[in-house]
């Protein structure tokens, strides 16, 4: 082979000196030691931050904040509280298994120990520093000791694991029965009337009984034509609450620009008549007008017409209440004493009580109004009877969790996945009411559940069968529930609902009410009459 000239030919390789190649492995030797430094120097100033520094002190370690934090310091592993609590839940369940066994001695002993270490650790807390050493080995040996002799005593893990097993299922036992007394307790106190309200009802009913004039001013009422003027608009509440329907009066008033044209129609009971009507007559409400009424008055409601009454007065159906159920698995809410009023069944005889009204708003006495409610009467229901607002954002308020759709009268009949809505706020068309002969469906369905075989108790239920196709769904902002259980209504929602609703068992006129949207009730109600101040003065 020919060989290349010597101006063609590929220069001679150069190699490195052996010191270069030492020199350059110092070189990243040196660069990757000082990242590691500053990497290093950069997580103890980030540690430090988060933790301060311990620093040793006379055998102590003090911790340069302020103040110890016991919940930290009993939850790291290496900590003395942590061994101590660790071996106080030991010695406990030791406890419970020598008391079993009549060894009531080494059961105070281990009671003993577990008192001198809450000391210690409540000693540690009130100085703002762990405990040291030479103040909890002592306790950790003496303790360990006693639970070692509690395992020579045949205390295996065998029937420590059964033992406690046992007591685990005691106390979730005794823990269902607490919840449920809570529930039942909580929805008693709901329905109770406070010692204060109970007390204006009581100077009002006297005022009632001596003030003739009430009676002129009663009577003049009850012959208005306002009563009946399809011209203005009206509104029924049906209560024994007297506080409560004057907050959903005042707020109402309150926020519409033409009170005068409102008319009230409240229906109460014969205790609470007198009261109600002493109230409303003697108060200023803009020139509104309202009417009072007792159910006891509507002789056509009756047994022999209302399935609903039939029931109400049936001996085993009041016991029910009285005596209370004999099944556990019933929610207490379907337990509540309102269920035996009638006034909460008026509400689907609205047609029969003012017969000569064509529309009007259905108000609950825990409502309160924040915007003017006129524009209902002007909404086009497109023939229906009913409009509300639809609750199905949620999977429980669809029809299948309000009824047994086992039942082949329902299920054939009804989507088990349809829309719930809400009684508190309805706008109601009476004469398509009564073209579709609504009351008669209700009575028919009331008929069919007369065994409680399509669903449990209350108004809602029975409600949804009667409007089913016949229910127009409002704008949600119309109607905002849910005040009376859920502490996270998101403000914007209040602020910019027409009616917020205290549905549930914490109303705002209870002290153990939502304090956040107590606020929202109490401005309407007339905290300066003279008889709430010298009642709750008193």
């Amino acid at each position: 082979m020919r060989r290349r000239a010597a101006d063609f030919r590929r220069p001679p390789r150069r190699r490195f000196s052996v010191w270069i190649w030492v020199l350059l492995g110092l070189l990243l030797f040196c660069t990757a030691g000082f990242i590691l430094l500053v990497l290093k120097q950069n997580q103890e100033y980030q540690d430090l931050a988060q933790h301060p520094t311990l620093v040793r002190n006379g055998g102590t370690l003090q911790s340069a904040q302020n103040r110890l934090n016991l919940t930290k310091e009993t939850t790291t592993s290496n900590s003395y509280a942590r061994q101590l609590l660790d071996q106080m839940t030991l010695a406990k369940a030791y406890i419970v298994i020598a008391k079993e066994h009549n060894n009531h001695h080494l059961a105070w002993e281990l009671a003993s120990k577990i008192r001198s270490c809450q000391f210690l650790l409540s000693k540690a807390a009130m100085r703002d520093s762990p405990m040291t050493q030479n103040e909890a080995e002592p306790l950790i040996k003496s303790l360990s000791t006693l639970i070692f002799k509690a395992q020579d005593a045949h205390y295996d893990i065998a029937t420590t694991i059964m033992t406690m097993k046992s007591h685990i299922q005691a106390l979730e036992e005794r823990a269902n029965v607490a919840t449920v007394q809570s529930a039942f307790f909580g929805q008693l106190a709901a329905e109770s009337v406070p010692k204060n309200l109970h007390c204006v009802n009581v100077k009002l009913l006297a005022s009632w009984l001596t003030m003739k004039k009430l009676h002129e001013v009663t009577n003049e009422i009850k012959n208005s034509p306002r009563l009946v003027d399809n011209n203005l608009y009206h509104f029924c509440v049906f209560s024994d609450n007297l506080l409560a329907v004057s907050a959903v009066v005042n707020s109402t008033i309150s926020n519409t620009d033409h009170p005068k044209q409102l008319v009230f129609h409240i229906v109460t009971n014969e205790p609470n008549y007198g009261a109600m009507q002493a109230w409303f007559v003697s108060n200023d409400f803009k020139g509104s007008t309202i009417e009072v009424q007792k159910v006891e008055d509507f002789t056509w409601l009756n047994a022999s017409y209302s399935p609903i009454v039939k029931k109400l007065t049936e001996t085993d159906f009041q016991g029910y209440y009285v005596e209370g159920s004999k099944d556990l698995n019933n929610e207490p809410k379907f337990e509540n004493p309102k269920y035996l009023s009638l006034l909460n069944h008026l509400r689907f005889y609205i047609p029969e009580i003012y017969p000569h009204l064509e529309k009007v708003v259905f108000l609950d006495d825990d409502v309160i109004v924040q915007k003017d409610l006129t524009p209902l009467f002007s909404l086009d229901l497109h023939g229906n009877v009913n409009g509300a607002v639809e609750t199905c954002l949620e999977a429980f308020h669809r029809f299948y969790k309000y009824f047994n759709f086992t039942n082949p009268v329902l299920s054939s009949k009804f989507d088990p996945q349809a829309c719930g809505w809400a009684f508190g706020l309805n706008v109601f068309d009476l004469v398509a009411w009564r073209n579709a002969n609504v009351t008669d469906v209700y009575h028919y369905w009331q008929e069919q559940n007369s065994d409680g075989s399509l669903w449990k108790l209350g108004t809602l239920p029975a409600g949804l069968l009667a409007f089913y196709g016949r229910t127009v769904p409002l704008d949600r902002r119309w109607h905002v529930l849910g005040l009376g259980y859920d502490v996270n209504i998101d403000n914007r929602l209040i602020e910019s609902a027409a009616v917020v609703h205290f549905n549930g068992n914490l109303k705002p006129w209870l002290k153990f009410g939502i304090g956040r949207y107590k606020p929202l009730w109490e401005r309407y109600v007339n905290q300066t009459h003279p008889y709430l101040v010298d009642c709750v003065t008193n």
